[in-house]
């Protein structure tokens, strides 16, 4: 956050320099590759792009007319690994269906995950295999120490997967035993009994840091055919964590899912999806029971979508409505003409943040006024990854973002409440790093606008003042955070939005046309036309008004068409300020309609860039407003052209300025 304690010009120039640290002193500065902006006022590191370490992250802040005047600041950030994920098959899928006489591979060494790297390194790891028979044993052990898969030993209550096995281990191969042995494991077809299933268990530690550890699972069925392997994975895999046997699973977000046919896959007759409803209720052999939810096809295309392709969707009504459930089996069946096979994934709700609570003070104010929105005692055993405020006045459909923070007290400014009473009704998002979120209603608040301040600010702008940069508001957006930015384009784009309304409404009152001076929005209230004679002072002072607030909305739009992107939060915040700005479409400005959609532009692709990274509801909420922003843009950019709105003075000023080296001597 950066404040100004100066007169005269706000200018400023911003660098963020990065420095690696060692136990005594950060002096090496590193250079980040281009894509990461250093001269805003945020910094955004992607992923996997310090190495692990320390490093100091300082911001200096220049003053431009006076470079002398400067301020630094900086924070220390430490680089740890991330941790992997272990997968015994493709895509870590659950379930899967072999032939009592087909090898059964099992490969963590090529199908595991290293978040921190684009593949996984398999020699960096140790490995170690156990198996159960599934519903009537635990895995072999002597006094709780597991046995694995090759020893010898026998434990005499839970027998040893391989029926076949003799003392040597007959049935099993391990592979890679030179770069990285036992990496993977086959064990071979007729060691295994028909019509059973197994799991699976890899135990992975780190060859360097016996500390940093992994385990995968896997449910084998084994049938007297020859099924094909399928594989099922996420489609946004970032939103499947692993969780011992399960995927985490937020109840608020959707599951999209997807399945590949690893090997010879023909003569493929059907495709079926079923899903099941788990619980832990048999303690004697420490696996789930599934029970098949029922109402699959009364909810087609409701609830759930592709169940009959390789691609399926569920919805999250199916969670909402169940949160008694917390274990979730989505099993897939592709059928051929010489067998079945069935492959799922398993999914256990993951909890979200619980045991705290949010106020906020005051309890009334203006839309300048300064409130603290408080969070505390949130825990969450995911860890929490950060506070989302939205508000709305009557309709909570049409819940504005308000501000994003990672901390749990943070400061914000409101737009002002309903037009009856003032009231503004606030929710925060709490959410956790998987994903998960709990919702957390604060109380209302009472908003006015501070109409003298607002005033204020469009004399300033229109009479092009030398002291614009003492106003408060100028000040605040010359910050370039972009919560404040965000807060203060979106209370002043409403108060803007409602006095165009309120001007529109007298001049149609008064006689002008309403088909030639606005367009509605799509689906909003029709204006109603008077049949009274046209008041010529009344269209003076329409055109009057509408040229002062359109000259306002073309000076503050360079505020926020230079914010910094980072997270999806930070789209759906700057494209909805962007919706709001633009949304009285007779008041922009051809410059105010370039920086917009080119800024439009840059936020979808932004989106576009991260999609498969977040969740569905996360990119509707932000597509959502980037339509309105096009659909603005287009309603703004016609209405001239198409005589339904006035040609604003500004633009027509613009239009006919000679440009400076054009040469006006006609003697020449």
């Amino acid at each position: 956050m950066i404040q100004f304690n100066c007169d005269g010009s706000l200018s400023t120039t911003t660098k963020w320099t990065i420095k690696n640290c060692t136990s005594t002193r950060c002096s090496f500065e590193i250079v980040l590759n281009e894509k990461v902006m250093t001269t805003f006022s945020e910094l955004y590191i992607p992923s996997r792009t310090l190495a692990y370490g320390v490093y100091q992250l300082t911001l200096t802040v220049t003053m431009i007319d006076s470079p002398n005047l400067k301020s630094s600041s900086s924070v220390y950030v430490r680089i740890t690994a991330t941790g992997i994920t272990a997968n015994l098959v493709q895509l870590g899928t659950s379930m899967i269906t072999r032939g009592d006489q087909q090898d059964l591979l099992l490969d963590p060494g090529t199908f595991s995950v290293d978040p921190d790297e684009d593949t996984f390194d398999a020699t960096k790891w140790k490995y170690t295999y156990y198996c159960r028979i599934y519903d009537s044993y635990n895995f072999p052990n002597v006094q709780g120490i597991l046995l694995s898969i090759d020893d010898s030993r026998v434990d005499p209550y839970n027998p040893s997967c391989l029926f076949n096995r003799s003392g040597n281990g007959t049935g099993l191969i391990f592979g890679n035993l030179t770069l990285s042995p036992n990496s993977s494991l086959t064990v071979l077809g007729g060691s295994l009994q028909s019509n059973r299933m197994y799991q699976f268990l890899v135990y992975m530690e780190n060859r360097k840091n016996s500390s940093i550890q992994a385990t995968g699972y896997v449910l084998v069925t084994i049938e007297v055919t020859h099924p094909q392997l399928i594989a099922v994975g996420c489609v946004i895999s970032p939103m499947c964590v692993p969780n011992l046997e399960f995927q985490l699973l937020n109840p608020t977000t959707q599951v999209a899912l997807f399945t590949v046919c690893i090997g010879t896959c023909t003569n493929l007759q059907s495709i079926k999806w079923n899903i099941y409803q788990g619980s832990d209720n048999s303690t004697s052999s420490n696996s789930t029971q599934w029970t098949l939810f029922n109402n699959t096809i009364l909810y087609e295309n409701i609830w759930f979508f592709g169940t009959n392709t390789s691609n399926f969707t569920a919805t999250d009504l199916l969670f909402l409505n169940n949160l008694q459930i917390s274990l979730w089996r989505f099993e897939v069946v592709y059928t051929f003409l010489s067998a079945i096979s069935t492959s799922a994934l398993n999914f256990i709700i993951n909890q979200p943040p619980a045991n705290g609570s949010c106020s906020i003070n005051p309890l009334d104010g203006t839309i300048t006024t300064l409130f603290t929105i408080t969070c505390p005692d949130w825990y969450d055993v995911d860890g929490i990854q950060d506070y989302s405020l939205y508000a709305w006045t009557t309709d909570i459909s049409k819940r504005t973002i308000i501000a994003f923070s990672p901390e749990y007290s943070f400061q914000v400014r409101l737009p002002a409440g309903d037009n009856e009473n003032a009231l503004l009704n606030l929710v925060v998002y709490v959410r956790d790093l998987a994903g998960s979120v709990t919702q957390v209603n604060i109380s209302s608040v009472n908003i006015i606008a501070d109409l003298a301040t607002i005033n204020d600010l469009i004399d300033t702008i229109i009479n092009s003042s030398s002291t614009i940069t003492n106003n408060p508001i100028v000040r605040l957006l010359s910050s370039g955070n972009q919560n404040v930015v965000g807060q203060i384009m979106t209370s002043l784009s409403q108060e803007f939005n409602q006095m165009n309304h309120d001007n529109l409404d007298q001049a149609i009152s008064s006689g002008i046309p309403s088909v030639d001076i606005s367009v509605s929005l799509l689906g909003s209230q029709s204006l109603q036309q008077t049949s009274i004679p046209l008041n010529e002072s009344a269209l003076i002072n329409y055109s009057i008004q509408l040229n002062s607030l359109a000259n306002v909305r073309d000076y503050l739009v360079t505020f926020i068409t230079n914010l910094l992107i980072t997270t999806s939060n930070s789209i759906i915040l700057q494209s909805s300020s962007l919706a709001q700005l633009t949304q009285s479409t007779n008041q922009l400005t051809r410059n105010t309609l370039l920086l917009v959609s080119n800024r439009c532009y840059e936020l979808s692709a932004a989106l576009y860039a991260m999609f498969e990274k977040i969740s569905y509801e996360d990119a509707q909420s932000a597509s959502n407003q980037l339509f309105q922003c096009a659909s603005n843009l287009l309603n703004a950019v016609n209405g001239p052209l198409q005589g339904r709105t006035e040609v604003l003075d500004l633009d027509n000023s613009r239009a006919n300025v000679i440009s400076t080296d054009y040469d006006t001597d006609l003697e020449s």
